[in-house]
């Protein structure tokens, strides 16, 4: 499917989203571990309960590195038409129900089979990620500013119990990124670990902050359901009491340990990555330089990106971020991931792995200056030790 449009001088420009099919499979992630436990129980064969985070940390980075990186750009005449283009705004909002067909039947599936411990963390990890890709939807349609997909969102959101990334992410994050303020961006030195413990509570705190402010100027206290926080939590508390209901208290560690390693899995990992060592440079005035399109790393990985609703495009988002997926673009002289998302978590699991890939890039970025870093305060000498003498000796 083509569109038309024109471009200020009067000529006719022509542009088909080559993925436009592709994107269709953003119903088919979300359901793989229902697929694996009826694989499992088709063939006897436990294995199958891997097969989500085989698919996720190996076979997607391989068809990453298989295909070639895509940065074409849709034509910015066309891009009204292609936001406006229902059916991709269809894809995410169908994404939102298979969320929670797959937490319900693994649920189930946990609670009523008899499975062995590799196969119980097999299942676990696989719903995890799956959760974790859940934030990426909510991600997708909190930026939005129809009612039904905001709502979406938040319902969306409560299926892994962080419906207070709403909030946090649009008002905190989107304001804060790649600022020492930021507690959801990461500092170069600082590990994915103690990234975590700053980031998780941080960000409850902040969106509860938010709300408590923003209700504060019409003389409301916090404990309202007009509360954007407790809205999802709402859908969070009566879902995951209705599942121990009905499949029993074994499966308590299971909701809990799948949630977790959404959050932690996707979303921490995500924002471990998305902004390490960038730093927007203070003002005369005292106030950070709006966010630009290099203060965010970017991947223009075929694969990961149609699992993510484009999510890698992050630069164009957080210069525009009610731009639909469909409609995010690559950017020139950009800090580049050398690989796509799923293969860039695994990696930050492995600090000093992570750190042996990425500060040197985080350093050519700032061309040696580390001043112009967002850099770990307890590890500012040593980097300054490590790399100074780099740029001494060159």
């Amino acid at each position: 499917m083509s569109i038309q449009a024109l471009t200020p001088d009067g000529r006719t420009v022509t542009y088909t989203d080559r993925r436009r099919w592709l994107w269709s499979l953003s119903l088919v992630w979300p359901i793989m571990p229902v697929v694996s436990c009826l694989l499992a129980v088709a063939t006897g064969n436990a294995l199958w309960y891997w097969l989500t985070p085989v698919f996720w940390y190996v076979g997607v980075p391989a068809i990453d590195h298989l295909l070639p990186a895509d940065a074409s750009n849709p034509p910015p005449e066309v891009v009204p038409q292609l936001d406006d283009d229902l059916y991709y705004r269809t894809l995410t909002a169908l994404t939102v129900p298979v969320h929670f067909v797959t937490l319900i039947h693994t649920t189930y599936v946990v609670g009523t089979q008899d499975l062995s411990w590799a196969s119980l963390l097999g299942l676990t990890l696989s719903v995890g990620l799956i959760s974790g890709l859940a934030i990426n939807t909510g991600h997708e349609l909190g930026h939005k500013k129809t009612q039904l997909e905001r709502w979406l969102a938040k319902i969306v959101l409560a299926a892994v119990g962080y419906g207070h990334f709403f909030i946090e992410h649009n008002r905190g994050h989107h304001k804060d990124v790649a600022t020492p303020a930021d507690p959801a961006t990461s500092k170069m030195g600082q590990t994915i670990y103690g990234f975590a413990c700053s980031e998780i509570p941080g960000a409850m705190r902040r969106a509860w902050d938010s709300e408590k402010t923003r209700l504060a100027r019409t003389n409301r206290g916090p404990w309202t359901l007009d509360n954007e926080v407790l809205q999802p939590l709402l859908i969070t508390v009566p879902l995951y009491a209705g599942l121990i209901w009905a499949f029993g208290w074994i499966v308590v560690p299971f909701l809990f340990l799948q949630a977790f390693w959404g959050w932690f899995g996707i979303l921490t990992s995500a924002n471990y990555i998305e902004h390490y060592g960038l730093l927007r440079q203070k003002l005369d005035n005292g106030r950070y330089e709006p966010c630009q399109p290099h203060h965010s790393w970017n991947s223009n990985h075929v694969m990961s990106n149609l699992i993510l609703f484009n999510l890698q495009r992050h630069s164009d988002h957080h210069a525009n971020p009610t731009r639909r997926y469909q409609s995010l673009r690559s950017f020139q002289n950009l800090p580049e991931l050398p690989s796509g998302y799923p293969l860039m978590f695994a990696m930050a699991l492995v600090p000093p792995l992570w750190f042996a890939v990425m500060n040197p890039k985080v350093m050519a970025w700032a061309q040696g200056d580390l001043s112009k870093v967002n850099v770990l305060p307890t590890m500012r000498e040593r980097l300054q030790r490590r790399y100074g003498r780099a740029n001494a000796a060159s």
